[in-house]
């Protein structure tokens, strides 16, 4: 019965990811946690992640824009390995409250910048990079940050959720090779990541029958709620 709960939240978490491009992490993580611990859950999410957004660079690999997806690694990948280091070092809550700070006040700027016709070039996303992977190193989930730096490049859509999940294969695979040289990895973690991951998938093309029918107003409104719902969720974290 608890595997089956898993698959079952694992399908409408990898829906939601399908739609807004994250979220998946934020609903697997706490269950992951009671059932298997700590320890185990966060190779588990990693393995999950990974299939999760390959599933979306699958159903939306006609639209997916390689040269962004590019300029971001470059930069974005070291750097999240170095904040993984980092996250050790820095006070418990500071990340989360800095975090949830930052995505609140993404949502006035980004209606703001829509208006001036303000979108990052391939060189901004490079240069964003490196510092917002460093970031991205002291969470568990990529997404709330990449998603509105690839808006701001302007894609939308497939685009969006095609571009960012190719992005964030980098990520996720960099964390289970991590994983994996550390010896983190035993069979059980492996086969219980590959099948969460596989239920991620599954909801990654669900998403996408949901993104087809969606206005590309609606689709925003959506990124909106997202950010409102990750700086929220992270400043109660700071909080606690």
């Amino acid at each position: 019965m608890e595997y089956a709960f898993v698959l079952v939240l694992g399908l409408f978490a990898g829906t939601l990811g399908g739609v807004v491009g994250t979220g998946s992490s934020l609903v697997l993580m706490p269950v992951l946690v009671v059932m298997f611990g700590p320890r185990e859950a966060v190779p588990i999410m990693a393995i999950a992640a990974l299939l999760g957004n390959l599933g979306r660079v699958v159903a939306w690999w006609d639209a997916i824009r390689w040269k962004a997806c590019a300029a971001w690694c470059a930069t974005a990948v070291p750097g999240a390995m170095l904040g993984a280091r980092l996250l050790l070092a820095i006070p418990p809550g500071a990340a989360e409250l800095a975090l949830g700070v930052f995505f609140l006040a993404l949502i006035p700027l980004r209606h703001w910048l829509a208006r001036r016709d303000f979108t990052l070039s391939l060189a901004h996303l490079a240069l964003l990079g490196g510092p917002l992977g460093l970031v991205t190193g002291l969470v568990v989930s990529t997404g709330p940050l990449t998603v509105p730096l690839f808006a701001f490049h302007g894609l939308g859509q497939g685009a969006l959720l095609g571009t960012e999940a190719a992005a964030s294969i980098g990520m996720y695979g960099a964390k289970v090779g991590t994983f994996g040289a550390l010896d983190a990895l035993p069979r059980d973690v492996v086969w219980q990541g590959l099948l969460v991951g596989t239920t991620l998938m599954a909801g990654s093309f669900i998403g996408r029958r949901i993104v087809l029918a969606l206005t590309p107003g609606a689709f925003r409104l959506l990124v909106d709620a997202l950010m409102l719902c990750s700086g929220l969720a992270l400043l109660w974290a700071a909080w606690r």
